[in-house]
């Protein structure tokens, strides 16, 4: 064999060895990608109906993806801290938001967000909502808000309700009660839903508006009444609690909401089989046993109606701060 030849062979060889290198890195980079975790961020801190939720869906969702699945909480500015951080996150699929409804408030709320609601995001899956439940102290008057409500209409500025901040989906709700039933109740904001109960449970305020699963203990005890729920039927929980609608109120409701988004630009196939993942964990029997006996109501649908379902509130609560000149801070 020439020297020439010897040099070419040599050369060929390397280039094989090179390329070989570089598709066994390619490969590692892949599978690398594939291995990382998926995080399910959660807004809010845990403990509260969007952490519960995540954490009882967590198992089954990584069991049917088979990879690793993380709940991650980022609490702070009323969902904007997490909602931002996901909004910037990689669109790979690998970091999804846990979206509650301050999702489709805050742009009501803060006009000027540091994300776009509508265009920096993708639903992947409408999960679960689920109604509030009118919790009072044991002081407060009336077994039900009909009689509650009777009271009140006759002591304009007596009584007193909790929310977890101007402008959460409880304070709208509870204004658009009071705007129904022409009564006159202090409206006391919080920093969320466990010191809205302490206000309660303290007799500080004479009512608030939350989660079943965020007073279940507490009424399971004895000590908040539910007064009524703001759905449209009655919670299987609470059989004798009736629904606003019932309490003289037709066509009133109220739900919170928890929705699955990834960033936008997130790949075709890559949300549509997180959006199978979710559906199939949402309606597993154990998973959904779980989430019906703390009051949520497994929806279970696609991307395209939870993107759908966050501007109809969008409009719906806007309209509503429009045209009752509702102020939106502390």
């Amino acid at each position: 064999m020439t020297g020439h030849s010897r040099k070419t062979s040599s050369a060929a060889s390397l280039l094989k060895i090179g390329a070989s290198c570089l598709l066994a890195f390619s490969l590692t980079g892949i599978a690398s990608a594939d291995d990382a975790p998926i995080r399910l961020v959660v807004p809010f801190p845990p403990g509260g109906s969007t952490d519960i939720a995540s954490r009882i869906i967590q198992p089954k969702l990584a069991e049917l993806l088979n990879r690793n699945v993380i709940v991650e909480n980022k609490p702070g500015a009323a969902s904007q801290i997490a909602t931002q951080y996901v909004a910037r996150s990689k669109p790979d699929g690998n970091t999804l938001l846990v979206s509650f409804d301050t999702h489709a408030i805050n742009p009501i709320i803060k006009p000027d967000l540091p994300y776009d609601t509508f265009k920096d995001f993708r639903g992947i899956a409408f999960a679960l909502r689920f109604p509030l439940v009118i919790g009072a102290s044991e002081a407060t008057p009336g077994k039900n808000l009909k009689e509650f409500l009777n009271v009140a209409q006759t002591q304009p500025g007596k009584f007193s309700y909790a929310s977890t901040g101007a402008g959460s989906l409880n304070h709208l709700a509870a204004e658009d009660l009071k705007r129904q039933a022409k009564v006159d109740i202090l409206h006391v904001p919080f920093g969320g839903g466990g010191p809205a109960v302490q206000a309660v449970l303290g007799n500080v305020v004479n009512f608030t508006m939350l989660s079943y699963a965020a007073t279940k203990a507490q009424i399971a005890a004895g000590k908040i009444k539910p007064l009524a729920v703001t759905g449209s039927s009655r919670l299987a929980d609470l059989p004798d609690t009736p629904t606003v609608q019932e309490s003289g109120f037709p066509g009133y409701e109220a739900y919170s909401w928890i929705g699955i988004f990834a960033p936008a630009g997130t790949p075709d196939a890559v949300a549509n089989k997180l959006t199978t993942g979710f559906q199939q964990a949402l309606n597993d029997k154990e998973v959904k046993q779980k989430l019906t006996a703390l009051g949520f109501e497994v929806i279970a649908t696609d991307g395209p109606s939870v993107d759908k379902y966050t501007v109809e509130q969008y409009k719906r609560w806007s309209q509503f701060v429009k045209e009752t000149g509702l102020s939106l801070t502390n």
